[in-house]
């Protein structure tokens, strides 16, 4: 049985040792900036993770596919940077920033088509299916980022819209790396549909942590300035219930926060403080927080049913726990 820390061991060589192309340095550049800034690497750890529930060890048929996900996941937090007007990414300025718009759609570009290149070295026995799932997951990701731009024009969006974006946005692409391990590790189709449906579920509880953080969270921890939803009147978790549960009149306060201007800092911390207040009175905060709870329960229920031994199932428990322990 692999190891935890062996897939740490890993993960660490994997992207210590992934190179991309020297020239033109403009264009590469900001990749091995991207890269190297790091993250929790969240996608391939999953790859490989559900990968070991099947094997005994590692190989360079899961190692490339693994590394694509992350690759893939690289770029679109390039894009969603410059369509945010995010300043720092992971604690970092972020590519557009350092560089400029139009380099980091570029190398955005890029990125993506290198992700593709990483994940046609799975073996070609699977490769169709493998294509398909990631192709699959990548439009789809990009159908979660209109909706998200889309719900910034209007003042209410329902639960269930709201829950349906960010499964496209985030949580295909945390199922595609359960599944992608499986897959590539040659496991039953009905395996590889629960280690999907686990990473769904961990997913959604996974963005909506990431939601909670943006408002409540601390700056050195979480990477990238507090209140960045609220600034850009982003319909996060936290939103979209504020807008459920408030009376008439909250939500006309709650609306006339969203139109504050946001033109200087001071603005900017005015306009997060009067939303904050909305959220603590009406207790959105603490709701997350057990929704977040619930969906992490459900997603190991998913991985119950593969009736695992108990140091497989404990893979997936340790990593469901390190994904959300941050914010439940």
């Amino acid at each position: 049985m692999i190891q935890e820390s062996h897939i740490d061991q890993v993960i660490k060589e994997l992207f210590d040792n992934l190179s991309f192309t020297e020239e033109p340095a403009g264009l590469y550049d900001p990749l091995r900036y991207m890269m190297a800034i790091g993250g929790k690497r969240i996608r391939p750890r999953l790859c490989l993770t559900a990968y070991a529930l099947f094997k005994n060890g590692f190989s360079q048929e899961i190692l490339m596919p693994a590394a694509a996900l992350e690759v893939f996941h690289s770029f679109t937090l390039i894009h969603d940077d410059i369509m945010d007007k995010a300043d720092v990414r992971r604690g970092v300025p972020t590519v557009y920033r350092k560089w400029n718009e139009n380099t980091a759609i570029l190398s955005g570009d890029v990125m993506s088509i290198e992700s593709y290149k990483l994940i046609a070295k799975a073996p070609s026995g699977v490769l169709p299916k493998a294509l398909e799932l990631f192709s699959t997951t990548a439009a789809q990701v990009c159908d979660g980022q209109q909706f998200d731009m889309d719900f910034e024009d209007q003042d209410f969006v329902p639960m269930e819209d709201y829950l349906k974006m960010i499964g496209l946005k985030t949580a295909v692409l945390i199922a595609c790396s359960a599944k992608m391990g499986a897959i590539i590790a040659g496991a039953s189709d009905e395996a590889c549909s629960s280690l999907y449906r686990f990473g769904y579920d961990l997913g959604l509880a996974f963005q909506i942590a990431d939601d909670w953080l943006d408002t409540y969270g601390d700056p050195q921890v979480f990477g990238k300035a507090i209140g960045g939803d609220i600034v850009n009147n982003k319909k996060s978790w936290l939103m979209t219930r504020a807008y459920e549960k408030a009376s008439d009149s909250m939500r006309a306060q709650l609306k006339e926060a969203m139109m504050m201007p946001v033109d200087t800092d001071e603005d900017k911390e005015t306009k997060i403080a009067a939303v904050k207040a909305i959220y603590a009175a009406l207790e959105v905060g603490e709701e997350a927080q057990k929704e977040i709870i619930r969906l992490h329960n459900q997603s190991m229920a998913h991985a119950a049913s593969l009736d695992l031994q108990p140091e497989a199932y404990a893979l997936l428990e340790n990593y469901a726990k390190k994904l959300i322990g941050r914010s439940k």
